[in-house]
């Protein structure tokens, strides 16, 4: 039996296709030329686009970047430590020590803790916030004077340029070193900086022989008066601690130890101040709201010396007319008495 339905070939379905697709579909002008735009053929680019439009990468990793000094020897590690230290560190004090042996230096810094404790427990009893209490942060430690005086150097007069985007650590293997986007302590920029004023910071004379540095992280007098009250005691300004008040300090090992110790002078937010002015610092009374007490007095006192000034010039003139007011009174009165008595006498002879 046939099929009641008609089946067509598939010869047959793609021409019905065709012509339906040909009847339902229409396109504008526009299309049609965005289409010619698209399936035009361009021209191939050249060798030197090519080669511009491909970035130069970088040779080495972005945590091991190249540098002047090789980063495995101790001394580029420690160059590194110094830099740091110096820019995060904004007073530093310098001590010039003589072949302090070890028991002396710990009983030293044992003293010291104690005694940057108990200043710690005054001021949180104070209601200090625990923001100020830096007794813990305070160090003392020896350095290495030839790897300290260039990282100096290097904190003091390196300022490194921030690099452009044509300048982001792109370089080619031969001059990788000298990229300008390299600007770390151990970096071919900062070395060529710290040649460059060899011999010339102020403290370079001082950084000789066997130093040792005091360090706090913020510019503090209340704990610099406690840190020299124990390693560079002064009578009446920095008072030494009593036997009876701390019996430990009065050891053979600490005495013996604190006369091998001479202060040279401090590094105070990047200025540099000797024996006289570190001890200044540490002498200010109330620290820092003291000093702002200070500076509140000195401009009062220099506004009312302007106000004396403007005022002078006008009290000066008024007590001169009234200097003279009081001379034409004064002259004056005897007249009137004179006449009044002449009056007088000629009422009597009437």
């Amino acid at each position: 039996m046939p099929p009641r339905l008609r089946l067509r070939s598939l010869a047959q379905l793609a021409e019905l296709h065709l012509e339906r697709t040909s009847e339902t579909t229409y396109t504008c002008g526009r299309c049609t030329r965005h289409y010619v735009t698209a399936i035009a053929t361009t021209p191939a680019p050249s060798d030197a686009q090519i080669q511009a439009s491909i970035p130069q990468l970088s040779r080495y990793s972005p945590s091991q970047p190249p540098s002047h000094r090789n980063p495995a020897y101790r001394k580029s590690q420690l160059l590194r430590s110094y830099v740091s230290l110096l820019q995060t560190t904004p007073l530093i004090i310098f001590f010039q020590h003589s072949n302090l042996k070890s028991t002396e230096w710990v009983s030293i810094r044992r003293e010291l803790t104690s005694a940057l404790r108990k200043l710690d427990a005054q001021l949180a009893a104070q209601g200090k916030p625990q923001s100020d209490l830096i007794g813990e942060y305070v160090k003392l430690q020896v350095i290495k004077t030839n790897m300290f005086e260039p990282a100096l150097r290097i904190a003091e007069y390196f300022k490194p340029i921030p690099p452009t985007d044509s300048q982001s650590g792109f370089a080619s293997i031969e001059i990788e070193k000298e990229d300008p986007s390299l600007t770390h302590a151990l970096s071919v920029a900062a070395y060529n900086a710290s040649q460059a004023h060899k011999n010339t910071h102020v403290l370079t004379p001082l950084l000789t022989g066997s130093i040792a540095i005091l360090t706090l992280p913020t510019v503090s007098p209340v704990y610099l008066k406690t840190a020299f009250s124990i390693l560079s005691p002064q009578p009446g300004v920095f008072p030494t601690p009593t036997r009876r008040a701390n019996p430990t300090y009065h050891e053979p090992s600490v005495q013996e130890g604190l006369k091998k110790i001479m202060l040279l002078g401090a590094r105070v937010d990047g200025q540099v101040f000797d024996m006289e002015g570190t001890r200044w610092v540490g002498s200010i009374d109330g620290g820092i709201d003291g000093l702002r007490a200070q500076l509140v007095g000195m401009l009062q006192g220099f506004g009312a010396g302007v106000v004396q000034v403007l005022e002078s010039g006008s009290r000066a003139v008024w007590w001169t007319m009234e200097g003279r007011r009081k001379m034409l009174e004064d002259e004056a009165a005897p007249k009137e008495e004179g006449g009044e008595q002449a009056a007088k006498e000629e009422a009597q002879k009437q």
